[in-house]
C-alpha cells in the first residue's frame, strides 16, 4: 500500500495587511477542504498568507510563538483534525522579527517551527534564522520545510535531504517576475535530492499564484495558473524510496554517488567567501529608509 498521504495546497487570495480577513478566509477554505477531500490529512497555504504584501505589517501585527495567533491556528487544527501548515508568521522575540513558518499537528498542538534563513532583501528586514527544520509525520515520513527565497539556495533543500526529508514544503510569495525561475528550481531541488517539493504561492496581495508539486523524479505533478485553486494530491513516499534506491527516472543514482564521494567540496572546506568568484561580489543591497 505504500506509505500514502493527502495533502492540498491552497493557492489563496490574500488581501493586504488584514490578518483578520485572511485568517476568516483561511478558514473558510480549511472547512470546505475537509468535507470535499475527507482522505486528505494537511494544508499547506502561502507565505505570509494572513498579511500580504506590502511589507510594513511586521511591527503592528509580530507577536510571540506561541502566542494568541498560533492559539488560533491549533485551534482549527484541532476543530478539522488536520495538518495545518498556515503559510509563514511574523514573530517577534525580544528586539527580533522572523519569518517564521509553523507546523500544527491533527491534535492542535504545536509541532516545530522554522525561520527563514535567507529573508528576500532588499525588501524583507526580517532577522535571518539559524536552524533547518524537519518533522515526522507518524507512519508516513519525514518532512521538511523552507520558505521563498530560500529555495534559491541548493544548501538549504540538500541540508533538509540530509536531515532524512522525504517531502520538502516550500511556502512562497513571490509577486516578481521570477517566478518562472522558480518554477526551474522547484523541480531542480525535487530532482537534486530525489524527494517531493510541494511549492504554494499565493494570489492577489499573496503572489503571483503558478504554484507547483513536483515527484521525487523531477515530474510536474500539478501546476497552477494565477487563480485561487485548491491543489489535490495524494502523494506516496515510498517514491522517494524507490527514486533514491534506483535512481531519477530509473537511471540517475546521484544521491547514493554523493554518499560515495570520498573528498570534500572546496567551498565549504575553505568558505564560501573565500572563492574566486565571490571575491569580487559586493554587499546585498539593502532596502533604504524613505
Amino acid at each position: 500500500m505504500g506509505r500514502k498521504f493527502g495533502i492540498i495546497g491552497v493557492q489563496m487570495f490574500v488581501q493586504g495587511g488584514d490578518v483578520r480577513a485572511n485568517l476568516e478566509s483561511m478558514k473558510r477554505y480549511i472547512k470546505f477542504c475537509t468535507a470535499a477531500y475527507p482522505f486528505a490529512e494537511m494544508l499547506v497555504f502561502s507565505e505570509f498568507a494572513l498579511y500580504g504584501a506590502p511589507y510594513p505589517a511586521w511591527k503592528k501585527d509580530a507577536e510571540s510563538i506561541p502566542g494568541p495567533l498560533t492559539e488560533e491556528l491549533c485551534s482549527i487544527a484541532k476543530k478539522y483534525k488536520r495538518w495545518l501548515v498556515p503559510g509563514t508568521i511574523y514573530e517577534r522575540e525580544g528586539d527580533a522579527i522572523y519569518n517564521t513558518a509553523v507546523v500544527i499537528s491533527p491534535e492542535g498542538e504545536l509541532v516545530t517551527t522554522y525561520r527563514k534563513l535567507f529573508p528576500w532583501q532588499p525588501l524583507e528586514e526580517t532577522t535571518p534564522g539559524q536552524d533547518f527544520c524537519v518533522f515526522d509525520v507518524p507512519a508516513v515520513g519525514r518532512f521538511g520545510l523552507c520558505i521563498c527565497y530560500d529555495m534559491w539556495f541548493p544548501e538549504v533543500c540538500r541540508t533538509l535531504a540530509w536531515m532524512g526529508a522525504e517531502v520538502i514544503l516550500h511556502p512562497t510569495m513571490t509577486t516578481s517576475a521570477d517566478r518562472e525561475q522558480e518554477l526551474v528550481l522547484a523541480r531542480a531541488n525535487a530532482i537534486f535530492n530525489q524527494c517531493y517539493f510541494i511549492d504554494v504561492n499565493g494570489v492577489g496581495w499573496g503572489g503571483v499564484g503558478q504554484s507547483r508539486f513536483v515527484d521525487p523524479h523531477g515530474r510536474v505533478l500539478q501546476s497552477a495558473g494565477n487563480e485561487t485553486v485548491m491543489m489535490v494530491e495524494i502523494l506516496d513516499l515510498e517514491n522517494v524510496k524507490t527514486a533514491r534506491e534506483f535512481g531519477t527516472a530509473n537511471v540517475s543514482q546521484h544521491l547514493k554517488q554523493l554518499k560515495a564521494f570520498p573528498h570534500t567540496f572546496p567551498p565549504y572546506e575553505k568558505g564560501i567567501a573565500n572563492g574566486e568568484g565571490f571575491k569580487d561580489l559586493g554587499p546585498v543591497a539593502v532596502q533604504k529608509k524613505l
